[in-house]
């Protein structure tokens, strides 16, 4: 099974990568951007888990314990099959 989770910055937390990308962009002409936001994707493979509940339980927990700093990042996930 797979599963694939985003990290974002929680709103009102300030961004400065974003910032920086935004400004670039503007900077090569691409002026419509009127705002950017930097987050993470991380990929998972997760061996031998068949139920999507547990799965599900799981990336949870990994989310609060390891992949996200809950006190400025939100995280959310998709359990995929395969």
């Amino acid at each position: 099974m797979k599963a694939r989770v985003y990290v974002t910055l929680k709103e009102g937390v300030l961004d400065p990568q974003g910032a920086a990308v935004q400004r670039g962009l503007q900077q090569l002409g691409f002026g419509e951007v009127a705002g950017c936001r930097v987050g993470k994707f991380i990929e998972l493979v997760l061996d031998g888990e068949k139920d999507r509940a547990h799965a599900a339980e799981r990336l949870k927990e990994m989310g609060k314990k390891l992949l996200a700093n809950p006190v400025i990042e939100d995280f959310r996930f998709e359990v995929l099959e395969g």
